[in-house]
């Protein structure tokens, strides 16, 4: 009878060894899940931070298109509706001088 006892004092014991390494090994495996995780998540944000960055980048140089043409625009219909013929250059002159020397 007291075989029998020790046999299963010394086979608990054994199970007990197993159940600790295996909760260690667990433990391990969980940890180096994690990190691996958090590396994941780490390139992922920086991948998703360069095409952000390249986004704003498009979109500023678009902006930058955008108003040149409208610069340009704004410039071609100023000059078109300020343009003066002879007859009113002349006559724009001749305003002038009469506002300065009074004539």
């Amino acid at each position: 009878m007291r075989d029998v006892i020790q046999r299963i004092i010394a086979t608990e014991s054994e199970a007990r060894l197993i159940v600790d390494a295996a909760r260690t090994e667990a433990d391990r495996i969980l940890s180096d899940a994690r990190t691996k995780g958090k590396d994941i998540v780490e390139r992922a944000r920086q991948e998703a931070l360069f095409e952000a960055e390249k986004i704003v980048e498009a979109a500023v140089e678009e902006a930058e298109s955008e108003k040149q043409r409208r610069l340009e625009h704004a410039a071609v219909t100023t000059e078109n509706e300020i343009r003066f013929g002879q007859s009113d250059r002349e006559c724009a002159v001749k305003g002038v001088l009469r506002c300065v020397c009074g004539l």
